[in-house]
């Protein structure tokens, strides 16, 4: 059964992570598990200082590519009456610096206490709410 929106996204918003999709120039998915924090009208993440393989990242260049991307959070519980999910489609924009980056860094600094330690220095990636789509099991 489907959340009302204002849940649904009440519900991304909380959520501690999330699966970012994106698609490359090859028509290939590309999915990462991300921080994020959200509003009503936007879901952001950044790219952190937390390891990574390489510092040419597929995301950022699907974005170049093709800026569609969806979002996923969801809940899972032995007990199949918990589930939830909401995925959000939209589309991305990339900011290394500027407002929308300083608004990405607080919303993401004031959410996980691990970045009020070290703060994300990466890009910023904005993504503008355009569909909210949910389920959750029903007793």
């Amino acid at each position: 059964m489907p959340l009302e929106r204002a849940e649904a996204l009440r519900r991304l918003g909380q959520a501690r992570v999330g699966h970012l999709a994106t698609v490359g120039e090859d028509g290939a998915p590309h999915i990462v598990p991300v921080s994020l924090a959200a509003t009503d009208e936007m879901i952001v993440t950044m790219i952190d200082q937390k390891p990574k393989t390489t510092t040419t990242l597929k995301r950022l260049d699907n974005i170049e590519a093709n800026p569609r991307v969806s979002v996923l959070v969801d809940a899972w519980s032995e007990d199949w009456s918990e589930l939830w999910w909401v995925r959000v489609d939209g589309t991305a924009k990339t900011h290394h610096s500027g407002d929308l980056w300083e608004v990405a860094r607080s919303l993401l600094v004031s959410k996980y206490p691990q970045y009020r330690q070290d703060a994300p220095r990466g890009p910023a990636i904005v993504i503008t709410v355009e569909t909210v789509r949910s389920w959750e099991s029903t007793p």
